[in-house]
């Protein structure tokens, strides 16, 4: 082989790990913080509990990694309190809309039972989250209309746990969410090389590689990383509930698109 062709060769390969694997980037993949996202997480009126969080949650890196701007409509997996809820409400803007996706409360369910979209829905109901709605975490109820992000922090794995073909139906429910060309950003606690899903329902972790194979055999195409929340310290090896390594996980942030 002659060093022209040899040369050429590894440019073609380069070009195609480049497609496959994606490139994995820091800080928010190398963009910078619109002012819009700035203004959000500096917003006052934010709780204190979630301004203590940003220090490990790294909120305006993350979102511009994802690339969300003023006018997007954003879905908000699985959103808990609202940390992200609130923070995409600043960032869309009057002319964006939230639809935070969390589970409906079972109208069979014992008064003293949790409404886990009370947090939400409190958000949607004060004056300067107008944009944000309210919709169901079902994956047999479609997003309310196509959107431009669908977002998951943390929770990727627990869907591992549920029964059947749940994470497959659930990755399609996503697909069938996003306006093509869509983002699909996955945050999720990082398990050791080779785990798979064999520790999301005891450590809580899943592994990087696994999620990202999954998720391309749903049809997306992988667009990159960022290592922003990576935390070489965490052997990830423990719960990541446990004390000392508690919001300090070896975490992974995934990009994906669903193709125009």
């Amino acid at each position: 082989m002659t060093r022209t062709t040899s040369l050429l060769a590894t440019s073609a390969l380069a070009a195609v790990l480049a497609l496959t694997v994606g490139c994995a980037t820091t800080g928010g993949g190398g963009a910078k913080p619109s002012a819009a996202v700035t203004a959000a997480v500096a917003d006052k009126t934010r709780p204190e509990a979630d301004r203590t969080r940003d220090a490990d949650r790294k909120p305006a890196e993350v979102i511009a990694f994802a690339g969300i701007k003023a006018g997007d409509k954003v879905g908000d997996i699985m959103p808990g309190g609202g940390y992200f809820t609130r923070l995409f409400s600043g960032v869309v803007g009057a002319k964006g809309t939230v639809y935070a996706l969390a589970p409906a409360r079972a109208a069979n369910a014992p008064a003293n039972a949790p409404d886990m979209s009370a947090g939400v829905k409190a958000i949607a109901a004060e004056p300067n989250h107008k944009n944000v709605k309210v919709a169901p975490m079902d994956v047999a109820i479609p997003v309310p209309e196509k959107v431009d992000v669908m977002w998951t922090s943390l929770n990727y794995h627990d869907f591992q746990n549920r029964p059947g073909d749940y994470l497959k139906t659930f990755n399609k429910w996503v697909y069938d969410a996003l306006k093509p060309g869509g983002i699909y950003i996955v945050i999720d606690h990082a398990a050791k090389v080779g785990a798979g899903k064999t520790t999301t329902s005891t450590l809580h972790r899943i592994e990087p590689a696994f999620v990202k194979q999954e998720v391309i055999a749903a049809g997306f195409q992988f667009v990159g990383e960022s290592n922003v929340l990576a935390n070489p310290a965490d052997d990830r090896s423990q719960l990541v509930r446990e004390t000392g390594i508690r919001g300090k996980t070896d975490q992974f942030v995934y990009k994906f698109r669903k193709p125009k």
